[in-house]
């Protein structure tokens, strides 16, 4: 049987949002307040011809004139949690923070709300958020309604569209972590009323396309709630809530696209779902089980074509998943074993589309980015919609695309993300008609109708035969590696020619071709530490010819180093028959502080952690991991934090031999 994956508390959808301090003018909890909401959202209405409300074709979203566009985004939380904001906002500039995704690729951005939060905008309340309005000077004085509204206007300044997703019901850090779309006072109904405010409200802005339906509904067969998928009407019933506020919602606004994720397990043949058999379901993802899209798929009537599946997926720094252990898997397993029977299906079988709405993690120079790049170059080459886990830095298991200072780029993991981000002739592209990606100006962007064209019109006299296009590419030239890490070596090269188009390049690491890149660069990964690798590159354009092979180059991946720890962990136990208190007292050594902390362990007599206070805790076999709260998050250089458990022992109860804090070996005192 596959073990059910049970994701600790930072290692689901929100990956552990752990507000840091802001300044010692700022206090870490938001002010409540009830504050009228706005009647309407800050736009105008739009005119039919203006518009970007995109649908669906077979597996292809598509503009008002049929032409296929490529949605590829990233995450954005904050909204979802208790601080009822976007977390960063505390140092980091949101006009600098938008326009720098959009002038990087990013022209979707899917944003996490709770239900709870759609409630109170419904009902009038905002609150003034912990903004730190030095560093946001254009937000003084905006409670958090305003201030969405206010980013849609960047948004649109930036050519930047967005998609909603009711991350949980409840406004909570870990919210994601309940199975349900409902929980204790926020009923289905409500959850309903707020959808409908939300598509009613924003029905004349086309920045805002999609609806994100729930948030990684999940549960498994011996969990007292857990989110099922058949064609009846009872209350776990995913599928029929999905119907259900669709059809809501598309009342409102016929024009959005509604996004639909999948569910934890799914009955094997012959199983009802009212076994609670070990062996009886197959398992996945928490969101990312869409097998009964085969046998009962999503009816929305006569707007079908505004129907999107949205699967996640992860890697094995997430969960340990039993398609990761060993050494011998690779893309061509997950996609067999995991990808295809889950959904990939539904792309293949030109059911409907995807958008994976979340993927991402930790760069390990080994597993998990092999993972990734596995993911990554599926992604790419099926041009499979997609928002990454996650701009936000603070996500306790997977990091950012930013870094701690909110406004510095990791280029190791932005350099994975690139190749499947949607560029044409160097320069990428806009989910908008009229507005260049990055804005007006922009110099790396340009607008829909740039990439694909404007309105069809049908033709007065017949179509000629189009011309037979057989001169390949150029040579790509100038093939050049970078400074390599023991895992990684980045290429560039100078970008190709050609009379119709180049479409992209594949890179080949001896003979075989490892890659593809719509752009003149790609760092390969998943490689050996202090290894000699040869690389060259091939041109390709739309008719499928291929320029001959660039000239090679060699580089030399670095050699394995162990990171040096910046910590100190003391740890001590009060034990008794079989039970003990924890306590460890953890100390930043290092000469920087920490805006967001992972504690590592492992146990060595089958020790079992019951709670924890001051911290986020989980255990997965002997392994024990403790995240920040949103309250601790910061670290300063020098400073000690104490956090504590109750566990369980069965006699033994042997200290840990050692400690890592973000990965690093701590020394113990």
């Amino acid at each position: 049987m596959l073990p059910q994956p049970t994701r600790p508390l930072f290692a689901s959808a929100l990956r552990h949002a752990g507000a840091v301090a802001l300044t010692t003018t700022l206090v870490a909890v938001p002010l409540t307040l009830a504050l009228p909401a706005q009647a309407g959202p800050a736009h105008a209405a739009l005119t039919s011809d203006e518009t970007d409300w995109l649908h669906v074709e077979g597996n292809q979203i598509v503009d008002e004139n049929g032409k296929s566009v490529w949605m590829t985004g990233v995450n954005w939380f904050g909204f979802n949690a208790s601080e009822r904001v976007f977390h960063g906002l505390w140092s980091g500039n949101i006009t600098s923070i938008t326009k720098s995704m959009a002038d990087r690729g990013i022209n979707l951005v899917r944003v996490p709300i709770s239900s709870e939060l759609l409630l109170e905008w419904r009902n009038g309340e905002t609150i003034m958020p912990n903004v730190n309005t030095y560093a946001n000077p254009e937000l003084a004085g905006l409670n958090n309604l305003e201030i969405f509204d206010y980013w849609l206007d960047l948004c649109e300044q930036n050519g930047l569209k967005v998609v909603l997703d009711a991350h949980s019901a409840e406004a909570d850090n870990s919210g994601h972590v309940y199975p349900m779309w409902y929980k204790d006072a926020i009923t289905t109904e409500d959850v309903y009323l707020g959808w409908e405010w939300f598509a009613d409200r924003y029905k004349n802005n086309d920045t805002v396309i999609g609806a994100d339906l729930e948030n990684e509904p999940h549960g498994t067969q011996g969990a007292t709630e857990r989110a099922k998928w058949d064609d009846s009407t009872d209350i776990d019933n995913f599928k029929y809530f999905a119907e259900t506020a669709a059809s809501r919602i598309l009342a409102k606004n016929p024009n959005l696209l509604i996004l639909v994720e999948g569910i934890e397990i799914y009955p094997k043949e012959g199983v009802e779902w009212t076994s609670t058999g070990l062996t009886d379901y197959y398992t996945n993802w928490w969101g990312g089980n869409l097998r009964g899209v085969a046998e009962h798929p999503i009816d929305l009537g006569e707007h079908q074509d505004q129907l999107v599946y949205s699967p996640h997926d992860y890697g094995p720094l997430v969960y340990q998943q039993p398609w990761f252990e060993g050494t011998d898997w690779d893309r061509e397993s997950l996609e067999r074993d995991v990808w295809d029977p889950n959904w990939l299906y539904i792309h293949k079988q030109d059911i409907a589309p995807l958008l994976i709405g979340e993927w991402g993690g930790f760069l390990d120079d080994g597993p998990n980015e092999k993972w990734m790049v596995a993911l990554r170059d599926l992604i790419a080459e099926n041009r499979l919609h997609h928002t990454f886990w996650v701009l936000n830095p603070n996500s306790g298991d997977t990091g950012g695309l930013l870094t701690n200072d909110w406004a510095t780029w990791d280029e190791e993991k932005y350099d994975i993300l690139e190749p499947a981000l949607w560029s044409q002739d160097g320069s990428f592209v806009s989910l908008d008609h009229e507005v260049p990606l990055g804005g007006a100006g922009s110099t790396t962007g340009i607008s829909l109708s740039e990439a694909v064209g404007g309105t069809v019109t049908e033709p007065t006299d017949p179509p000629t035969e189009p011309s037979t296009d057989t001169v390949a590419p150029s040579t790509p030239t100038a093939l050049a590696a970078g400074t390599t890490t023991t895992s990684t070596v980045p290429l560039t090269w100078t970008a190709s020619t050609d009379a119709v188009g180049v479409t992209g390049y594949d890179v080949y690491q001896g003979s075989v071709k490892v890659a593809s890149s719509t752009t003149p660069k790609y760092t390969v990964t998943g490689l050996a530490p202090a290894t000699e690798y040869t690389f060259s590159v091939r041109a390709k354009d739309a008719a499928g010819n291929v320029s001959a092979a660039s000239t090679s180059v060699t580089a030399t991946t670095a050699a394995a180093t162990t990171p040096a720890g910046t910590c100190t962990v003391a740890y001590s136990a009060n034990s008794w028959v079989d039970g003990f208190t924890g306590t460890l007292k953890v100390t930043n050594t290092g000469t920087a502080a920490l805006s967001a902390w992972t504690l590592g362990f492992t146990f060595a007599d089958g020790q079992k952690v019951t709670n924890g206070w001051s911290g986020i805790y989980s255990q997965t076999g002997a392994d024990v991991t403790v995240a920040n709260q949103s309250w601790n998050g910061t670290l300063q250089a020098g400073a000690t934090i104490e956090i504590g458990f109750n566990g369980s022992h069965t006699g033994t109860n042997t200290v840990p031999s050692q400690f890592t804090l973000n990965g690093a070996v701590c020394s113990t005192s």
